[in-house]
C-alpha cells in the first residue's frame, strides 16, 4: 500500500528525530562509589515523595477551606482526611528515619 505526501513527511520527520535521538544522545555512567549511587537515588525518590505530599497538602487546605464555606461536613472530613495524608507523606523520610533509629 503506497504512503500519501504527509504520510511521507511524518515518517521522514520521524525517522530524523529517532536518527538525531540515538546519535545525539550523551552518556551518563556511574559513579565510582556505588553506595553513592544508590543514596542519590534515594534522596530523588524521597524529594518525589514530598513534592507529592505538598500537593496534597494544598489540596486538603483548598478542600477544608470549601467545605467551610459551603458548611458542608462531609467535605470537610474528606479535607482533613487529605490534609493529614498529606503532612504524612511530606514528612515520610523523617518519619523513617525516627523509625529506623
Amino acid at each position: 500500500m503506497p504512503m500519501s505526501r504527509v504520510q511521507k513527511k511524518l515518517f521522514a520527520v520521524y525517522s530524523v528525530l529517532v536518527f538525531v535521538g540515538n546519535v545525539c544522545t550523551t552518556y551518563a555512567y556511574a559513579a565510582g562509589d556505588p553506595l553513592s549511587v544508590v543514596n542519590n537515588l534515594s534522596t530523588f525518590i524521597f524529594s518525589l515523595i514530598r513534592a507529592i505530599g505538598l500537593i496534597l497538602l494544598g489540596f486538603g487546605i483548598v478542600q477544608v477551606g470549601l467545605s467551610l464555606k459551603s458548611h458542608d461536613p462531609s467535605q470537610r472530613a474528606n479535607g482533613f482526611l487529605t490534609l493529614a495524608g498529606g503532612i504524612i507523606i511530606t514528612f515520610a523520610k523523617e518519619i523513617l528515619d525516627l523509625i529506623m533509629a
